[in-house]
Formats: C-alpha cells, sequence, structure tokens
C-alpha cells in the first residue's frame, strides 16, 4: 500500500515536471518568435498564405458552429423569459453571453481542433523527414519562415472569425427566438442595442479572443517543432497540441473574466 501511494505520488510530481519543462520550452519559443517578428525578418507572403488557408476554408465550421450555438443558447432561455414575461430581455442575455463568452470560447476551440491541429501535422512532418533540417542548410531560418508566419496567422485568424462567428449566433439566435416564442428580430437586436449591452461586452470578448489565438498558435508551433519518433511522433505531437490548446484555453477564460472588466 505504501509502495502504491508513493508510485502515484512519483506519477504525479513526474507530470508537474514534464508540464513546467513544456511551458519553459514554450516561453523560450516564443522569445525567439517575438525576435524574428519584424516585418523584415519574416515572409509576409507565406502569412498572407497561411490566413488563406486557415481563415477562408475555416469559415463552414464557423458558419455551422455559430448559427446552432446561438439557437441552444435561446432554446435554453426560452422558457424562462416567458415565464416571467420577460421576452424584451432575451436578446439581452443572448447578446451577452455569446459576445462575452461563447463565441469566442467555441470558435477557438474549432480553430484549435482544424488549424492547431493541422499546424501540428505540417511542422512535426517537416521535421520527421528533415525538411526543417534542409531549411538550416540552405541557410534558410526555420522560425522565419515556417514558425512567425503560422504563429500570427493562427491569432489573426482566431480574431477575425470570433467576430464572424458573433454575428452569425447573434442571427442564429433571432431566429430561434422568432420561432419558439414568436419574438420579433427587431424585437430582439432592441434588446441587443438598447443599453445593456455596451462596448466593453464586446471587447471582452475580443480580448479573449487574441489570448486564445496566442495558446493556441504557440502551442501547435512548440509540439509541433518538437516533434520526435517518426509517423507516430507526429500523432502524439497532435495529440498534446491540441490538449495543452484546450486546457489553455479554458485556463485564460477563467482568469481573464476576472482580470478583464
Amino acid at each position: 500500500m505504501a509502495l502504491s501511494n508513493a508510485s502515484f505520488v512519483h506519477r504525479i510530481g513526474a507530470g508537474v515536471v514534464d508540464l513546467a519543462s513544456t511551458v519553459g520550452q514554450m516561453m523560450t519559443l516564443l522569445g525567439r518568435i517575438l525576435q524574428r517578428s519584424t516585418p523584415a525578418r519574416f515572409d509576409r507572403r507565406e502569412l498572407l498564405r497561411h490566413l488563406e488557408f486557415m481563415a477562408i476554408e475555416s469559415l463552414p465550421i464557423v458558419v455551422v458552429t455559430a448559427l446552432f450555438s446561438g439557437a441552444i443558447v435561446v432554446i435554453q432561455a426560452a422558457p424562462v423569459v416567458q415565464r416571467f414575461g420577460a421576452e424584451g430581455l432575451l436578446g439581452w442575455g443572448a447578446g451577452f453571453g455569446v459576445l462575452r463568452e461563447i463565441g469566442p470560447l467555441l470558435t477557438a476551440l474549432m480553430i484549435s481542433g482544424r488549424v492547431g491541429a493541422n499546424n501540428t501535422a505540417d511542422l512535426g512532418t517537416m521535421v520527421v523527414t528533415e525538411q526543417v533540417d534542409g531549411l538550416r542548410a540552405l541557410a534558410i531560418d526555420p522560425l522565419e519562415y515556417l514558425v512567425v508566419p503560422r504563429f500570427y496567422g493562427i491569432i489573426m485568424t482566431l480574431s477575425l472569425m470570433t467576430v464572424f462567428s458573433d454575428l452569425l449566433a447573434l442571427f442564429g439566435a433571432a431566429l430561434a427566438g422568432q420561432a419558439l416564442i414568436g419574438l420579433s428580430m427587431h424585437g430582439f437586436y432592441n434588446g441587443i442595442t438598447g443599453g445593456l449591452i455596451e462596448f466593453k461586452d464586446v471587447a471582452h470578448g475580443l480580448i479573449k479572443s487574441a489570448a486564445f489565438g496566442f495558446i493556441v498558435a504557440l502551442s501547435s508551433c512548440h509540439f509541433g517543432l518538437a516533434t520526435s519518433g517518426g509517423a507516430p511522433g507526429v500523432g502524439r505531437s497532435v495529440k498534446a497540441s491540441v490538449v495543452m490548446s484546450a486546457g489553455g484555453i479554458f485556463a485564460l477564460d477563467y482568469f481573464l473574466s476576472f482580470v478583464v472588466p
């Protein structure tokens, strides 16, 4: 029994040490990325190419997620507002939840699963097939050419997709409100624009989206570059990247909810 307890404590301690080591390596990578972040040092054409892939090709999943998430908010809230005769507050409730929480969070998880995982797989494949070493042999800095454009591309993509997702989620919520309780589109949007929702609520969600993009970008780049062990190693890196990104997103969401008014 004592041996079992010691083994359990050992595993917990090893996990904490591994997490601290991973965070330290990610911070080191962040410093190297920031050193190469001047426009003259990274490939801007690569940034535009990655933005096209990350943002435009992510639109279908963002559209579906946003429309249904907005409708789900109204489905849950509609019985309550009907019970108290507060149908006019449905727009405010849905808008407040979508703009500050649901829009940034769900969009970040979708982008993490699609863009972040793909970025990790791309970089990991380049590492195990020695393409990254080939770039170094040609005197091309892999961070400037591969990592920095992807890092900023993911942050910009998530910020843009959050704005798009917020608008679609509110549209889906308005349609659901009209279908379920007969609240007109005009009445729904009056609840959003009537003064109860302020610009700081919109800014709160946008700040969160930028922070979520940062953690997704940093996690995917780190685990991609740290890949080893051939094709199975790429799979392990993708799994670790998705888990770290999701955990980081929820942890940042918790702390930013207190820090950002």
